[in-house]
């Protein structure tokens, strides 16, 4: 997003109640979020080829992202003309300053 962005206006969306007041446009429509990660679950397979994926989560503010990742991968696995094994683990990280 450059930094001129203006994004979209905030009527086109149905936002939550207690979020109106504070938020001015949206930058990413949710819509265009789940293309993006379903490409990049094409991207993941091709790029894989046959080989075991080892899927990594950092939780906590990652997993819906990553959930919706998996599921476009599962489904490419399951209706594509190969499978690939997957194995999902979670990893909690801490930050000090």
């Amino acid at each position: 997003i450059r930094d001129e962005e203006r994004g979209y206006n905030k009527n086109l969306f149905c936002i939550p109640k207690h979020y109106e007041e504070d938020l001015e446009t949206v930058f990413i429509p949710h819509g265009l979020i789940l293309d993006r990660t379903e490409r990049l679950a094409r991207d993941i397979m091709q790029d894989m080829g046959s080989h075991h994926i080892v899927a990594l989560c950092v939780l906590k503010g990652g997993y819906k992202f990553f959930a919706d990742l998996l599921d476009h991968i599962k489904a490419l696995n399951q209706n594509g003309d190969k499978s690939v094994p997957i194995t999902v683990d979670f990893v909690i990280i801490k930050s000090y300053c």
